[in-house]
């Protein structure tokens, strides 16, 4: 068969694994595999999307069959399973030198803005981090969505903490996970860049102040500490952004978007802009960014 793969989302950022999946099996079944060419035609092209807002591929597509797949077409159902066991194909993403993947899949929380438990649901293992680790690279992008709350996401780490691998958590770690214990073990990791953790409510605030302090005892460096945010009441969220600073935390802000195609409001955009450019986030006031971002707009 002729495969043709479409990354919706554009596969300049972040690389579609479900995609890479599908070309390493197709490949072993001996199939023709390629980014597609709208020149081209196919026996089948796949088409996979993980960003509501990203804008669909409008041109026809020469093919007997295409497949639609991922959240961005809320399609919440996972691929079958002799392909999920695949290992991903790097080579069409010659780009990405890390390798990816899930220790767990699912998650214990069920947090209103979240697809996971709709997607995932109840939290399992996976894969060993054996298994994601690439040969040419000591580098582990892990996708877990809450992999502290499995024994077996804590088996993977325990282990880790004794190689010589690099990880960054992508997804985040649930702070109200990390006791002084987990702590000491997370502190013998070696971090490709930051300890991610998420603040999504001024209720987590205090979570995460301890979990931080853990760490920090344990002698994870000060400086590797980021949070994702969510971004719903801008003032409540402002206010957050402002304490997760004070505790020397880089804040990472998401406008929310929920799954029914709600867009974030211009004043969510304009306050996520502002956090996540960290010199103006420093340098100015959220008041004085804000009414300068608004001048400008007036003025054209």
């Amino acid at each position: 068969m002729n495969i043709g793969l479409i990354d919706v989302d554009g596969h300049s950022g972040f690389p579609n694994l479900a995609l890479m999946r599908l070309s390493a099996w197709h490949k072993a079944r001996g199939d023709a595999v390629e980014w597609w060419d709208g020149f081209k035609a196919y026996d089948r092209v796949y088409m996979s999307k993980v960003f509501t807002f990203s804008p669909d591929v409008e041109t026809i597509i020469r093919a007997d069959e295409v497949i639609r797949g991922g959240t961005g077409y809320k399609d919440y159902g996972s691929l079958p399973r002799e392909i999920e066991a695949t290992l991903p194909d790097y080579s069409i993403y010659p780009q990405v030198k890390h390798a990816i993947g899930f220790l767990t899949r699912g998650c214990i929380r069920n947090c209103p803005w979240c697809i996971v438990p709709r997607k995932e649901g109840a939290i399992r293992p996976d894969f060993t981090w054996e298994k994601i680790k690439r040969s040419d690279s000591r580098d582990l992008v892990l996708l877990d969505n809450n992999v502290l709350a499995h024994p077996h996401g804590i088996e993977q780490i325990d282990s880790m903490g004794h190689a010589q691998v690099r990880v960054d958590f992508n997804q985040g770690l649930d702070a109200r996970l990390i006791t002084a214990d987990v702590a000491r073990m997370l502190s013998k990791l070696r971090w490709i860049r930051f300890v991610r953790l998420s603040c999504d409510t001024a209720s987590m605030l205090p979570v995460i102040e301890q979990a931080v302090a853990y760490m920090r005892e344990a002698g994870i460096a000060p400086f590797r500490f980021w949070c994702y945010m969510l971004v719903q009441d801008v003032e409540e969220a402002h206010r957050r952004a402002l304490a997760l600073d004070k505790l020397d935390i880089i804040p990472f802000a998401q406008p929310y978007r929920d799954y029914d195609g709600g867009e974030p409001t211009k004043e969510q955009r304009r306050f996520a802009r502002w956090v996540n450019m960290r010199a103006a986030f420093k340098s100015c006031k959220w008041e004085d960014f804000a009414n300068c971002r608004a001048a400008k707009v007036v003025m054209g």
